[in-house]
């Protein structure tokens, strides 16, 4: 409910007001004659300028001021008055109204008094006048409850890693909130404490903040802001953060080259291992060779002697094939083939294409390439199935430079030996 107060009263010269004061007193002159004269009230006042008045809103006041003369020979008139505040310039009725729409629009305020300059004058003696003042406030006996007004929607959507910035606003009423307090459904700490109006609430999600069980990939922080008046009447505003999962750049792009390295150790090791079997493949296969010579030459001297004339070379001629076929076991005993050397090779060396064609193939896009955690994942998986499948491998420790073991792989003379052929 809002109200208003109208206090009349006069504020004229002392001298005015002594004089009043005589006017008002009714004295009698007794003579021998015995009869009385009346003196006559000449000087001009408001009999009526001292109530105190109280309305409620949107209520109408007409009070009618009243001075010791004929008021059709005066006229009324208002000097600084505001919205609302009339006078009858004839009859001297003062009207007002306060309406609710003159307070919402700003045109009048409450607790604010408005001194207002009265007069009357009369019409034909311009010295036979009144300048006055009263006083009207306008004050409301409504109870405004005072509340909490965030400076952002109450729903909010921000990334895991980025910062979210708002101010704590307060709308005051007839009490203003003295303190604040702040609740949420998840344990979180902002930058600032939230303790007062006019508090920053600033608060970066970290990362990891939304796990893996969350629904959407997403997690809603409900926070209550709690504010009390010296009367402990509360107001709560309500603000919702859905928090989203993001990627952890600088961390994943760590994490990505680690995998990377450990990919290029774990292939200069297997490209040292392919150079000790190939190089015991190709040892093996240089002894057999020289048997396979040997016997050859063996047998194919038993023929030359055994066309030649003389006994002991016919004779010679006989026995040179025998030493050929009687070096064939001597061949298998000494230098058997490296079957199982072989076939790790090939291996290997298949794993190493392998592992190098994974490395082009998941190589990221820029420091923010979405598919950072996919092209890690898979990395790591690649490595750990190779790692599984080698694990029958004997791995030899890398003693040479990796330029050294990169120039013996990617040899023509090695890549010839284990292309596939056509058929």
């Amino acid at each position: 409910m809002t109200g208003f107060s109208l206090e009349l009263q006069a504020q004229v010269p002392d001298s005015l007001k002594l004089k009043s004061d005589t006017a008002r007193v009714d004295t009698s002159i007794r003579t021998d004659s015995s009869f009385t004269i009346q003196q006559v009230d000449t000087v001009l006042r408001i009999r009526n300028l001292n109530p105190y008045i109280t309305l409620s809103t949107d209520s109408t006041l007409d009070y009618e001021l009243m001075i010791n003369k004929d008021v059709s020979k005066y006229y009324w008139f208002l000097r600084n008055s505001p919205p609302g505040v009339q006078i009858n310039r004839k009859t001297g009725i003062l009207h007002l109204k306060a309406e609710k729409a003159l307070f919402l629009n700003g045109r009048l305020k409450y607790d604010q008094e408005y001194k207002i300059n009265l007069g009357v004058q009369n019409l034909d003696n311009p010295s036979d006048k009144i300048d006055t003042s009263i006083t009207v406030m306008f004050y409301n006996t409504e109870i405004i409850p005072s509340k909490i007004k965030p400076a952002v929607n109450n729903i909010l959507y921000v990334d895991e890693g980025d910062s979210i910035n708002f101010k704590i606003q307060c709308e005051d009423g007839n009490f203003p909130i003295e303190k604040i307090i702040m609740t949420s459904n998840y344990p979180i700490k902002p930058l600032t404490p939230i303790t007062k109006c006019g508090d920053d609430f600033k608060w970066s999600p970290p990362f990891g903040f939304v796990k893996s069980t969350d629904k959407d990939k997403q997690r809603a922080v409900i926070l209550n802001f709690i504010g009390s008046n010296k009367f402990n009447v509360r107001d709560t505003a309500v603000v919702q953060i859905f928090v989203k999962e993001n990627i952890n750049y600088p961390q994943k792009v760590l994490e990505y080259e680690e995998i990377r390295r450990n990919i290029r150790n774990y292939s200069n090791q297997l490209k040292a291992t392919f150079m000790t079997l190939d190089k015991k493949v190709r040892s093996t296969k240089g002894t057999r060779n020289s048997f396979d010579l040997t016997s050859a030459a063996s047998s194919l001297g038993g023929t030359v002697f055994s066309s030649l004339p003389t006994d002991g070379q016919k004779t010679a001629g006989k026995i040179l094939p025998s030493v050929g076929v009687a070096m064939v076991p001597v061949k298998e005993s000494v230098a058997p083939n490296k079957t199982a050397e072989q076939n790790s090779a090939t291996l290997v060396r298949n794993s190493i294409k392998r592992l190098e064609y994974l490395l082009q193939n998941n190589t990221l896009v820029g420091d923010k390439d979405p598919e950072i955690l996919t092209k890690t994942q898979k990395l790591r998986d690649e490595l750990k199935a190779m790692q599984v499948a080698l694990i029958e491998v004997p791995l030899v420790e890398v003693g040479d430079s990796p330029e050294e073991l990169d120039k013996y792989f990617n040899n023509k003379k090695v890549n010839k030996k284990y292309r596939m052929k056509k058929s």
